[in-house]
């Protein structure tokens, strides 16, 4: 019997040798799918998360070019609030706190009456014509039989007609003297007036037609192409090369001289911006025509001075660039930029980051259905940026001074700065996620985000220079390309005072008129060239608009 039991128990222990074999085989078997499931898992969440980041991207380009161009964020929930109140003279410093939802009254927005005749052409001439066709039937009084009689008149319809532009060939004719002894001498002499001499030595060309042909070029976006069409409708064969030359020829004898004064202006102020966009000069030396060049703008800050508005052409986007344009500006100038460093090799300047692109970037970080989704850093990092511009809005409706503006901003936007900042600090996004780019960018700025504190005349944002190189980028979409860098420079002339009188109110056409009619020269002086700014008195009135 004990020899039957230990045949037993050896075929148990080897039933369960067998089974412990077949479990750990199923174990391994079951943990190397379970890692193969993981890892598909995590294929498939990689590719979600690489799929939601192309439908951001498209969404973004969808909005780019059919969507509204205002970065302005509408509040979908009706009553709700942003996480931040409104600023009070008395406010503590901001920090985050909970969305409050609060019944708020409809109201009604008052119409605006609709402008009258007088009031649409209160600038152009107006002409009565007399109309007396009432047939004799019709003047008679219905009550008493009496024909009636005149008491007045009455405007009965109004009609404004276009009168098509037209060109006029001008002939200065001169008396021509000669000796009455001319028969009697061996050579004939004549004499003669010469008047004033021509804008262009050899040319037709008129300051009114040379300032015309760069106004609609350079304000109204209309190729030089389009516009020999158009003379030609009027009978005149102006080839656009000779449109080009007298733009070259203007730039380089008179109009840079006021350009080269605006510049040394330009240089004693103390708060100024920049921004660069790309154009294309299709004749550079050493370089392919499809090369990238590029437009630099500077002007003055909003320090409550004359604007003065200046663009540069250069072949690159280097920061050197910026550095040579500014570099008889005062030390310790302030400098509002966007986040280039290039503008890191500008020296003697207090650099200022723009906050209108930080928040263009938390703007965009905002997928697609979560605008309002309170609890989205995206947002949350929208509505940091979003307080400091409503303090600016507030500062600009109480209209307050560059001292006071001061003094709010350190006890407003520091604190709102800070807790930013450390907000930031505390965002541990996933790999690939858009709001990446938002905190990288932001980071990149970080230097620069406080310096705007340092005096109240300096900006929040660069917003006033990408306004004022938008005509160059909406002019490149017509015009394309410069043919060469002489060409590139006239239009930066060009561009920079229609700008600078605009800046100042008056009307650029007949800014460029009246300085080609005054041609200013190299042996100007600082006082004649300041009695033909925009901003001076004589200047005011002769381009009014």
């Amino acid at each position: 019997m004990s020899g039957a039991n230990d045949i037993q128990l050896r075929d148990l222990r080897d039933t369960i040798l067998q089974l412990n074999n077949t479990i750990n085989t199923q174990t391994s078997l079951i943990m190397s799918l379970q890692k193969s499931i993981d890892e598909r898992n995590a294929r498939i969440d990689e590719k979600d998360q690489v799929i939601a980041n192309l439908q951001a991207q498209l969404d973004y380009l969808k909005n780019k070019l059919f969507g509204s161009t205002s970065e302005i964020r509408k509040n979908d929930i009706p009553g709700q609030l942003s996480l931040f109140d409104a600023a009070d003279e008395d406010d503590k410093p901001a920090i985050p706190i909970e969305p409050e939802i609060i019944e708020v009254k409809a109201h009604t927005r008052e119409r605006k009456p609709k402008a009258t005749y007088d009031e649409i052409f209160e600038n152009i001439k107006t002409t009565q014509v007399p109309v007396d066709e009432l047939p004799e039937e019709d003047r008679k009084c219905p009550e008493c039989g009496s024909v009636m009689v005149p008491i007045g008149t009455k405007v009965v319809r109004t009609e404004v007609i276009y009168h098509k532009p037209s060109l006029e060939r001008i002939e200065y004719v001169a008396r021509t003297y000669c000796c009455p002894n001319a028969e009697k001498e061996a050579e004939t002499y004549f004499a003669y007036d010469k008047c004033k001499a021509a804008l262009i030595e050899g040319s037709y060309v008129s300051s009114g037609l040379a300032a015309h042909v760069m106004y609609y070029k350079y304000v109204m976006a209309c190729p030089l192409y389009r516009q020999e069409q158009d003379f030609l409708h009027l009978g005149a064969k102006i080839s656009r090369a000779t449109m080009a030359n007298w733009i070259i020829t203007c730039s380089q004898d008179y109009m840079v001289h006021m350009y080269d004064y605006l510049h040394r202006k330009l240089c004693e102020r103390m708060f100024l911006m920049a921004d660069e966009t790309p154009i294309q000069v299709l004749k550079e030396p050493d370089r392919r025509p499809q090369s990238k060049s590029y437009v630099w703008v500077f002007r003055t800050g909003e320090d409550r001075g004359v604007p003065i508005i200046l663009f540069n052409y250069a072949p690159t986007r280097k920061g050197a660039n910026a550095a040579d344009f500014l570099k008889d500006a005062p030390e310790g100038y302030f400098l509002m930029t966007d986040g280039y460093k290039g503008y890191n090799k500008v020296p003697d300047a207090n650099r200022c980051a723009c906050w209108a692109h930080i928040r263009r970037y938390w703007l965009r970080a905002i997928p697609k259905g979560h605008e309002t989704d309170y609890t989205h850093p995206a947002v949350q990092g929208l509505l940091y940026c979003d307080k400091l511009f409503s303090y600016e809005r507030t500062y600009k409706e109480k209209g307050l001074s560059v001292k006071q503006i001061y003094k709010r901003r350190l006890k407003d936007q520091e604190p709102v700065i800070d807790a930013f900042l450390a907000w930031l600090d505390g965002l541990t996004p996933k790999t690939g996620d858009s709001i990446i780019k938002a905190i990288n960018y932001t980071n990149g700025c970080r230097p620069y985000l406080k310096n705007y504190l340092k005096d109240g005349a300096c900006s929040l944002s660069n917003n006033l220079s990408e306004n004022a190189i938008r005509p160059v980028v909406m002019g490149r979409k017509n015009w394309l390309f410069s043919d060469s860098q002489d060409g590139a420079n006239a239009s930066m002339v060009i561009y920079s005072l229609i700008e600078t009188a605009k800046a100042n109110d008056i009307d650029p056409e007949k800014y460029l008129e009246y300085l080609l009619e005054s041609r200013p020269s190299a042996d100007s002086s600082d006082e004649e060239l300041e009695q033909l700014a925009p901003w001076s008195k004589a200047t005011r009135e002769a381009c009014a608009i």
